[in-house]
């Protein structure tokens, strides 16, 4: 029994050989992803775009539907370093059919990839996106009319230990020479990319007295706050510090967690296949709301040149402004944006008066509209300002709480109040409730994946077209690999949609049947 287990054993001996016949075609499945990919993607209009940025002599480049097809699987792998990418790449049977290289052929240098990436301009990218935006139209993804837009903030590729300090203009250079002599353990930049603007101070007094006083407050406050540990940590704003490796980066916080250097990342989504339809690249220190208009402006051009018709727009209280509801008034596209908290919709106890446009207080007096007024700052909001006369003031019982020390009663709205009360009561009816729903269950999981499964979770370039380049590819990464499982649920749809359709005829003419029967029997007559 011993000696046929010993004759049984099998024991494999490997050795190397020369292949003389192999073709991958043959070792790659027919349901591999990407084997169903090659067939679906054709890039070779690129050839005709990317013509004019190569010489007539030297040495060939990259294949630039091979530097495509790379920076592809690179998100689809969610694998954001190029030299792990083509290390990857070569193990893999299934990527160089799809890239189309033989096992024997080297694929292209980690460092062309990067090269290749800043030769080509932000444009090209957006046209590969675009170019995927439309197959997904053509199958019925894409239906045009909900689009949820959102925003979410991306680590730049520099740290907040390089951050230099802003200086006044006339001690620019003194402060240089400082800098270049410091010790290299504080992790300064090597070189400083940031052009003499950033370098300069330009917040006002104003400005920088409020900044002094957060300062002393985080100093007080810093042992409160997640993950301090470092006593010595200072407020750092970009009023007032900037960072010399990638200047375009900006630092931004969400709640509960730390401050970093980030990019703004701006997306919209169709909500009826979750299709990514617009996404770019915007520095970390904007406001979303200032972001609206931009991204409505590209948005509506992509989707009409396509014969898609866009109703509504669902985006959070950070996109919402009176001059965005009016903007889109205009635009004929029905806004679901809640407003931010600062918006009451007017004193209270004050009752507005649309025909006369004033505001009557509690004692039966009027407040008119006196001036429109602006509101200093970035955003210069435009304001209307109500005044009572002094007389009616004097003597009112309720002068203390209303007016307080002031002569008269003041009262300041926005402009665009009519627009807030309009998107008010969008909201509170039944389909605002819905598209709140719509809005949360379409975008941010888009979000999600792109930041855990497609590598947007930290930019690996450096400046803001870079970065814009990075979150297109991403998008159309997704974007694919939904239209590829869009085509295997399609055809299950419509199988099941035939079924259901066929048993409906069935059930029908045995309803009709049945009625038959029962009027034959009581000997009802037809005519024909």
């Amino acid at each position: 029994m011993i000696l046929l287990t010993l004759i049984m054993q099998g024991k494999k001996d490997y050795q190397e050989k020369m292949f003389t016949s192999f073709q991958l075609s043959e070792h790659v499945p027919k349901h591999n992803f990407y084997r169903r990919l090659k067939e679906k993607l054709d890039l070779r209009f690129l050839y005709q775009r990317t013509k004019g940025f190569y010489g007539e002599s030297g040495q060939k480049s990259i294949d630039p539907v091979v530097f495509f097809k790379l920076c592809l699987i690179g998100y689809l792998e969610n694998l954001t370093s190029d030299r792990q990418l083509i290390d990857h790449c070569s193990m893999r049977l299934d990527m160089l059919y799809f890239l189309g290289y033989d096992i024997d052929e080297s694929l292209p240098w980690h460092s062309t990839l990067s090269r290749t990436r800043q030769l080509y301009p932000e444009s090209l990218f957006e046209q590969v996106f675009n170019k995927i935006l439309e197959q997904c139209i053509s199958k019925g993804m894409v239906s045009g009319k909900i689009q949820a837009i959102d925003s979410a903030p991306v680590k730049a590729n520099a740290s907040m230990d390089s951050l230099e300090l802003k200086v006044p203009a006339e001690s620019l250079e003194e402060h240089l020479r400082k800098v270049r002599v410091m010790s290299s353990k504080d992790r300064k930049a090597k070189t400083n990319k940031a052009p003499k603007e950033q370098q300069i101070i330009t917040a006002s007094k104003r400005e920088l007295n409020e900044i002094e006083s957060r300062n002393k407050k985080w100093s007080k406050d810093q042992d409160q706050r997640p993950g301090a540990g470092n006593k010595g940590s200072k407020y750092t704003s970009n009023k007032t510090h900037y960072s010399p490796t990638d200047p375009d980066s900006r630092i931004s916080v969400k709640p509960g967690k730390a401050r970093k250097l980030n990019y703004l990342s701006q997306i919209a989504v169709d909500t009826s296949n979750h299709v990514i339809t617009h996404i770019h690249a915007d520095y970390a220190d904007k406001k979303d709301s200032q972001c609206l208009q931009q991204i409505t402006e590209k948005l509506k051009w992509r989707l009409h040149s396509r014969g898609l018709h866009w109703d509504n727009l669902l985006a959070d209280t950070g996109y919402s402004s009176g001059e965005n509801y009016a903007y889109l008034e205009r635009k004929g596209i029905t806004s679901f944006i809640p407003p931010h908290g600062t918006y009451k919709g007017g004193p209270e106890g004050f009752e507005y008066h649309k025909e006369g446009d004033y505001w009557l207080c509690r004692n039966n007096k009027r407040v008119t509209f006196r001036k429109i007024t602006v509101e200093p700052g970035r955003n210069n909001n435009k304001k209307k300002l109500y005044l009572t006369r002094p007389s009616d003031c004097k003597g009112c019982p309720y002068k203390t709480q209303c007016a307080g020390k002031a002569p008269e009663k003041r009262i300041t709205i926005t402009i665009y109040k009519e627009e807030y009360e309009r998107a008010i009561a969008r909201l509170n009816s039944p389909q605002g409730r819905y598209m709140k729903k719509k809005r949360q269950s379409t975008v941010e999981p888009v979000f999600g994946s792109l930041t855990s499964f497609y590598g947007l979770r930290k930019i690996n370039t450096l400046g803001i077209a870079q970065a814009n380049k990075v979150m297109l590819l991403a998008a159309t990464a997704y974007n694919l690999k939904k239209m590829l499982k869009f085509s295997g649920k399609s055809f299950r749809k419509v199988a099941q949609s035939a079924k259901s359709f066929v048993f409906s005829q069935i059930n029908l003419f045995r309803a009709i049947l049945s009625l038959f029967k029962a009027l034959k029997k009581q000997d009802v007559i037809f005519s024909t």
